[in-house]
This record gives C-alpha cells, sequence and structure tokens, in this order.
C-alpha cells in the first residue's frame, strides 16, 4: 500500500493503522455457489432507514458470488473466534470449501449462516465500486444477536492473518 508521496494518504495510512476496525465474515449464496471472505470494511451508514455498507475486495473468490447475490449474511466475531477469521481470512475459495472446515447452516436466500455467531442477513440495495473493493449497500432484514456477546474481534489482533488473496 503506497502512498503516492502524497503527505495526506500517508497520515491517513498511519491513522487507520492505529484504528481497531471490527472485522466481519460475509457470506453469500448464488445459485447452487457460496462463498464468504473475512472483511474489515463494514459500517452502519444509515439510521432511518438502517443501512449498513460491507465492501468485498475484487480479489476476494467472495466478489463475483457476492456481485451476484440478492442477500448477503454478516457474521460478527467475537476474539475467541479467531480461528474462523483466519478460515475466512487466510484460505481462499479458489482452493478450499471453507464451508466444509466449519458448521453451517443455509439462511436466507441460502446464504451460509456459520454456526455460533451473532449475523444479519441484508438484502442488497446498490452495489459501488470505490476502488480495489465494490461496496454492498445493505438492509438489514432477518439475524440473531446473543444477550451478551463476547469482546469482538478487531483489525489489531486479526493483522496477523495472512490474507488468502492480497489486495491490488
Amino acid at each position: 500500500m503506497g502512498d503516492d508521496g502524497v503527505p495526506g494518504i500517508a497520515a491517513f495510512q498511519r491513522i487507520a493503522a492505529t484504528i481497531d476496525y471490527p472485522m466481519w465474515i460475509v457470506t453469500a449464496a448464488e445459485g447452487r455457489e457460496r462463498s464468504g471472505c473475512l472483511v474489515g470494511f463494514a459500517t452502519q451508514c444509515s439510521i432511518d432507514p438502517v443501512a449498513v455498507g460491507v465492501w468485498v475486495s475484487k480479489a476476494n473468490h467472495t466478489f463475483p458470488v457476492a456481485a451476484r447475490a440478492d442477500v448477503l449474511v454478516v457474521h460478527a466475531l467475537d476474539e475467541d473466534d479467531m480461528a474462523l477469521a483466519e478460515l475466512f481470512g487466510a484460505e481462499t475459495g479458489d482452493d478450499v470449501d471453507k464451508f466444509s472446515r466449519c458448521r453451517w447452516s443455509p439462511g436466507p436466500s441460502g446464504a451460509p449462516v456459520l454456526d455460533g455467531l451473532d449475523w444479519f442477513a441484508g438484502r442488497v440495495l446498490h452495489r459501488f465500486d470505490s476502488g480495489d473493493h465494490v461496496g454492498h449497500l445493505l438492509a438489514p432484514f432477518a439475524g440473531e444477536a446473543r444477550e451478551r456477546p463476547g469482546r469482538r474481534l478487531g483489525f489489531q489482533r486479526a493483522r496477523v492473518i495472512d490474507p488468502g488473496h492480497e489486495a491490488d
């Protein structure tokens, strides 16, 4: 990740490296194909109506599946979920069936719901290119959340995961 000699970019990169963004697993299904990946770019972006933005890397195996899916399932990770974060972040669906290595069930529109995690499903309202990632604007419509989640997994802890695909 270069700064191209632009002071503002270098400053942003130094700031961003200190922020503990929450990590998520996004899953998608389209037809008989399913995929999932670890993402760090996600945020609520509207209160009324509720909307969430989730960005998927164009280099990721999940990208073409998510690009065709009507629904994405977004899973919140706790610090105890590092093994799942590694599975969905360090492995690529190009080489590995991640879903054969974890417990899950079909969720809304067939998108996999990973067992034991808090999750929500969102209808894709809009997609937008933002460089090496594509944003998916979601309207949440289903999900499950525990009363007392654990401490959420953040970027600072997950940064040790070697990505299955490098960002372009």
